[in-house]
């Protein structure tokens, strides 16, 4: 048995330490656009005028603390571009904001940028290549790979 290929994965939920300074990462860096907010403790921001995208709370509590490194948790969520020059022109705000990144790969399948906002969650921006350039074995399955991905070309 297997789940319905047209299944797609929604929203996702982050707790966050302060709320403010995760809004101005995902709609001032990250260019997210607020579509609600739940009084002082969440806020919702989309793309395109969605109900939402992304959730940010502090239900847990103002201030909580980042979970340690090499605990269970998410470990990144991924926001697909629709074109190169979108994931581009995203990417190009973060660095202009000065957020580090942590990585570029090409996955043949895909390029990516990883990078995490300011309560440590890892974030991914993608971009999928079209299906007729996946890097394909001699049986037809998909290949991927990590490869060092062309910033700078990109960025171009």
């Amino acid at each position: 048995m297997t789940i319905d290929p047209r299944t797609r994965i929604g929203h996702v939920h982050l707790t966050v330490s302060d709320l403010d300074r995760s809004l101005a990462f995902y709609r001032d860096v990250l260019g997210f656009e607020v579509t609600a907010r739940y009084g002082r403790d969440a806020v919702f921001v989309s793309a395109g005028g969605y109900h939402h995208h992304i959730g940010l709370n502090t239900w847990a509590g103002r201030g909580a603390p980042r979970p340690p490194a090499g605990t269970t948790g998410l470990y990144h969520f991924a926001i697909l571009f629709p074109d190169r020059a979108a994931l581009a022109a995203t990417v190009r705000r973060v660095i202009e904001k000065g957020i580090p990144l942590e990585g570029a790969s090409d996955h043949g399948v895909s390029e990516a940028i990883y990078l995490r906002d300011p309560d440590g969650n890892g974030i991914e921006l993608y971009r999928d290549r079209p299906e007729s350039e996946w890097p394909r074995g001699p049986d037809g399955s998909i290949q991927m790979h990590t490869r060092p991905l062309d910033l700078q070309a990109l960025l171009a």
